[in-house]
């Protein structure tokens, strides 16, 4: 690819992806006792929980890659083993999304990661990044991974190195606009400008 501006067909959205990981656990941070906050394990069963959360956080942030799976493919990912899907759980009420991907193997991705709007800042991004890290450490893994964009909370790169991963690459993404395929709100993410 040339370098310089290069126009985005209509239709599409792009963004710049940060892939980060880490290789051993991290010492670890003081993260304050939350006895508000807890995890459900999510299953097969669970699609329209998960599907529901999903949504709630993704809606702001353009999430869309599970948006267009049908009930039968989400199942099959969240009810594998290997999979370990969490409800963020606080005073009992759904408020975020854990899912941590260990289909590989010998590495672990932090698939998703995300939490309501009303609980950013409270200090449960950081408890939940502690539940995330000693489950990914817990197993026999060599590298605990992620991607994130720029179309995610601003200050998700800072978090994710503060909670100890590294950058390792960048990737230009392009994908059909979910908002335009009606799979979210054309009004989600209105920082980004529908491209028709």
């Amino acid at each position: 690819m040339d370098d310089g501006y290069h126009d985005l067909p209509a239709g599409k959205i792009g963004c710049i992806v940060t892939f980060l990981e880490m290789n051993a656990l991290p010492a670890p941070r003081p993260v304050p006792a939350r006895p508000d906050l807890a995890l459900r394990r999510l299953g097969r069963a669970d699609t329209a929980l998960y599907a529901r959360i999903y949504r709630t956080i993704g809606e702001r942030w353009l999430w869309f890659s599970r948006l267009g799976l049908d009930r039968d493919a989400l199942a099959e990912i969240i009810g594998d083993p290997a999979v370990k899907a969490y409800a963020v759980l606080l005073d009992g009420a759904p408020a975020g999304l854990l899912e941590i991907d260990f289909r590989k193997g010998d590495e672990a991705e932090l698939a998703f990661f995300g939490l309501y709007e009303a609980a950013i800042g409270t200090g449960a991004g950081r408890w939940l990044m502690q539940q995330a890290l000693e489950m990914a450490w817990a197993h026999p893994i060599r590298r605990f991974w992620l991607h994130t964009c720029t179309l995610d909370h601003p200050g998700a790169i800072a978090f994710y190195r503060r909670s100890g991963f590294s950058p390792y690459k960048c990737a230009l993404e392009i994908a059909d606009d979910p908002r335009l395929a009606g799979l979210l709100p054309r009004d989600s993410l209105p920082d980004i400008p529908l491209a028709e």
